[in-house]
């Protein structure tokens, strides 16, 4: 009968060797010290008390060994251990002895225990390093059975053969023109021989380029799922290592696995990780540093394969204007495609996707959503999607309600509501706030309308005023940019003119109404006095990074404009409310009474005020 083997051999690695080296050590420590203390029991007497015990005839034999140590029995039996000074040269203990009858003997003296006890941590911590060295060197130089290469030089990608994952374009909503770019490099490596036949040469590589969670990523694994090529996905962080030379070394292993599989797609994702500018104004890389030869790897490696190779690189980053420009040049990134924040109709199919497999109540409308969502990218329709859907869960529903959209929208935006309540003034003041932003965005014609106001907190901010565009807008008139600065410093105009003073729950408005003069004023050129200039760029003219472009006299014209359009944009909300205090008036007692409502009834007190003739009164 034929005894089956328990298992296959099982080679020590690095770890296990270690891990027995330091037991080892522990058990020569506990033996040495074993060795060290052993025998009987040993009284230590100082050399005056050794003189002593032998003048009183007590001690009855002693061993000396050439280094002075002394050891003996005394009358009792009792072991001792002493020391003869040296420098005392004393020649008179022999003759001591011999009068008291003391047994002598020489002695070559024990084993050092105690010096190998010290020695013995350096050898411990010696022998770790030693390991740990050799373990760093087989990884970097490919010692051992690594098949010529190191596991530091390999490159981390994943790869993709023919089995793709299941995401497909169909699962990408949205992005009708990016799929377009993007499908036509997956059928160039699918069919190379129509574009040949038509004398078409495919791109080389293909950058995409946006906000983050606009779905670059998930643009790419849609490729992998299309193509019919293998495809390697790589992040750019994963070439950036401590030693020189990794990084170049794993860019060129990368393109040889490509090489070997073309047609192939190369997926390097965040590539501004590794193609970061050289000239210092992003990455502060210099002629040394690993970065950069890694760049400059990465760029032969890109002029090194013809089309005949058929393999193409895609790549996506958040930040091209930090991309090196010998990077982005024809030949190497032949297209660069962008993927914008989606349009309304984009959200709502992006909503619509996220919202397979959930339970929607009737009469929940994603199209009210996207419209209250602009400047949200896919991943933030993704989390708000699943924020409803908390929502729902938390108050013991399955399905999603347009009230959950709205309430995930508020935490998405502003974050969680605070658990204290506002004291009676302190919630006055907030009503008086938000009615000051709400009737002068209602009151001014080129302004987003008015869709809600409330006084109840989220977040840092202690009320809502949510003010939603009709449609998403590209261009900004100078109309609606003033209208908006007034609108934005409304809350601190009603302070001031129902309360006599403003608070300090105008910060927030002052900050992002001066950002807004500032761009009016040095980006957009809406300011007479500065004229049609621009001051946002920096070192054109100096020609270094980060200096000024302007003088100090031109500073000061820039600040006095931005102070004049916001002055001016605080008393044209001043006036309005002025003009329609009823309304205000109203307005403050229906947030305090009913706590949030809608643009609509906003729109309908202003009206009704309008016809009673109430607007009419004169400001108190």
């Amino acid at each position: 009968m034929r005894i089956p083997p328990l298992g296959p051999k099982r080679r020590l690695t690095a770890a296990s060797w270690r891990m027995w080296l330091v037991l080892g050590g522990v058990a020569a420590v506990l033996a040495l010290s074993a060795l060290a203390a052993g025998g009987p029991p040993r009284a230590t007497l100082s050399y005056s008390q050794f003189l002593a015990r032998v003048g009183a005839g007590s001690v009855r034999a002693v061993s000396i060994t050439p280094a002075g140590q002394v050891t003996g029995r005394l009358a009792g039996g009792q072991q001792f251990a002493t020391s003869i000074p040296v420098a005392l040269d004393d020649r008179s203990l022999a003759g001591r002895l011999a009068a008291h009858h003391v047994q002598v003997t020489a002695a070559a003296g024990p084993p050092s225990w105690s010096g190998l006890l010290g020695l013995l941590p350096l050898l411990l911590i010696g022998g770790l390093l030693y390991a740990g060295f050799r373990v760093a060197r087989q990884q970097a130089g490919g010692l051992g059975r690594l098949g010529g290469q190191g596991a530091v030089t390999r490159a981390r990608a994943r790869i993709l053969e023919a089995e793709r994952p299941a995401t497909r374009f169909t699962d990408v909503a949205g992005y009708p023109m990016v799929k377009t770019e993007i499908t036509e490099v997956v059928d160039y490596l699918r069919h190379p021989g129509r574009y040949q036949q038509a004398g078409a040469r495919g791109p080389r590589g293909v950058l995409m380029a946006g906000p983050p969670g606009t779905g670059k990523t998930l643009l790419a694994r849609a490729v992998a799922g299309e193509a019919h090529v293998p495809f390697l996905s790589v992040s750019g962080s994963s070439f950036v290592e401590m030693f020189v030379g990794v990084g170049a070394a794993r860019v060129r292993d990368l393109f040889e696995q490509a090489r070997t599989r073309a047609p192939a797609i190369v997926f390097i994702d965040e590539i501004d990780a590794l193609g970061a500018r050289r000239d210092g104004g992003y990455a502060g890389l210099t002629g040394n540093d690993e970065r950069e030869q890694t760049l400059n790897q990465l760029l032969a490696e890109m002029d090194g394969f013809e089309q005949s190779d058929g393999v193409v690189v895609l790549a996506a980053t958040n930040r091209p204007d930090a991309l090196d420009p010998a990077l982005r040049r024809p030949g190497r990134f032949d297209r660069e495609i962008v993927v914008p924040l989606p349009n309304r109709a984009e959200r709502e199919a992006i909503l619509a996707t996220h919202a397979r497999g959930k339970q929607l109540a009737s009469g929940t409308d994603l199209d009210q959503a996207a419209a209250a969502t602009p400047g949200f990218s896919g991943a933030d329709l993704a989390n708000l999607v699943n924020e409803a859907a908390l929502i729902a869960v938390r108050d013991g529903r399955l399905s999603l309600t347009a009230a959950d959209f709205t309430q995930a929208r508020d935490r998405v935006v502003l974050g969680t509501r605070p658990s204290a309540p506002l004291a009676p003034g302190e919630l006055a003041t907030v009503a008086v706030h938000e009615a000051g932003h709400a009737l002068v965005a209602a009151l001014s014609p080129h302004a987003d309308p008015v869709s809600r106001v409330s006084v109840l907190g989220a977040g840092q901010a202690l009320g809502l005023t949510e003010m939603l565009p009709t449609d998403d807008r590209r261009l900004y008139g100078e109309r609606y940019l003033t209208e908006t600065l007034a609108v934005r410093l409304g809350g601190r105009a009603a302070e001031r003119l129902v309360q006599g003073e403003a608070s300090t729950g105008a910060a927030d408005d002052l900050a992002s109404a001066t950002d807004l003069a500032t761009q009016m004023v040095c980006q957009f050129g809406l300011s007479d006095p500065i004229g049609p200039v621009s001051y946002t760029g920096q070192g054109a003219l100096a020609g270094q990074p980060g200096q000024p472009r302007h003088s100090g006299h031109t500073q000061r014209l820039i600040d006095e404009e931005i102070a004049r359009l916001l002055r001016r944009a605080e008393d044209r909300a001043r006036e309005l409310l002025t003009q329609h205090r009823a309304a205000l008036t109203q307005l403050v007692a229906a947030l305090l009474d009913q706590e949030t409502i809608t643009g609509d009834q906003v729109r309908a007190l202003i009206k009704d005020t309008a016809l009673t003739g109430a607007s009419q009164v004169s400001p108190s």
